[in-house]
């Protein structure tokens, strides 16, 4: 798989969405996320509003989803989202509706092994269920409560690789990581890289970061794209 470039729209106005998303698209960025913030404050209005702007663009609803999950893959397909968002916590039927509704209204479906007890087995589980992608993920709160207490923080790079071997379908790494380590896990096997809180955005305030973001971001996305192809589903 190509290496792709997503930026997480984790700001709570359809207006700066927007134009956090123009100057992703003019740096070279590949996937649009309508992030939890922005779903949960615009919902499907944020989806439809990128859609209009970007009609040839993926975006990625980022719904975290626990339950009624093919009404919501429902909605945010109507609304254009490309790809939706289900976590492994969630009960096995609900991926499984996740997954159905993906396939009726023609969106992939992204599982998010996020505190599980096995991040490993986790991610198996959302493959067997039908998921097209696994998001190997350390959550905000508690990268940031281990934090507090003094003690090293979590990295989805602790096991990336180990994630990635375990599956046969593509793995992007989301949580915490350095601008330097985002663009490093293309070398970890995971082709789709995430950039936002607190990369390109105030992981605070939520707001759009400060400085010349749209030259970062170029950089970033050449260095990414100069991988080229990652090999998925080759294990031995």
């Amino acid at each position: 798989m190509r290496t792709i470039v997503q930026i997480s729209l984790d700001v709570t106005t359809k207006e700066e969405a927007l134009e956090t998303a123009e100057m992703a698209i003019r740096a070279g960025v590949d996937w649009l996320e309508a992030g939890t913030p922005l779903i949960i404050a615009e919902g499907m209005h944020g989806v439809r509003a990128l859609r209009e702007r970007f009609p040839t663009t993926p975006i990625v609803a980022d719904l975290k989803t626990m339950d009624g999950g093919y009404l919501e893959a429902e909605m945010m397909a109507k609304a254009g989202a490309t790809h939706v968002v289900v976590m492994a916590r969630a009960h096995a039927e609900t991926i499984k509706c996740v997954v159905k509704a993906g396939r009726d209204f023609g969106v992939q479906v992204m599982g998010d092994n996020m505190v599980c007890e096995s991040m490993v087995d986790g991610a198996k589980f959302l493959e067997d269920l039908g998921c097209d992608f696994v998001i190997h993920h350390i959550g905000f709160d508690e990268r940031r409560g281990i934090a507090a207490q003094g003690l090293r923080m979590p990295s989805p790079l602790d096991q990336l690789r180990a994630v990635v071997e375990a599956v046969n379908i593509p793995v992007q790494a989301v949580g915490g990581l350095s601008l330097e380590q985002a663009v490093r896990t293309p070398e970890y096997g995971a082709p789709l890289v995430v950039l936002g809180a607190p990369l390109t955005i105030d992981a605070d305030a939520f707001k759009t970061a400060s400085g010349d973001v749209e030259s970062s971001l170029r950089l970033i996305c050449e260095k990414v794209h100069s991988y080229g192809d990652i090999p998925v589903g080759k294990k031995s």
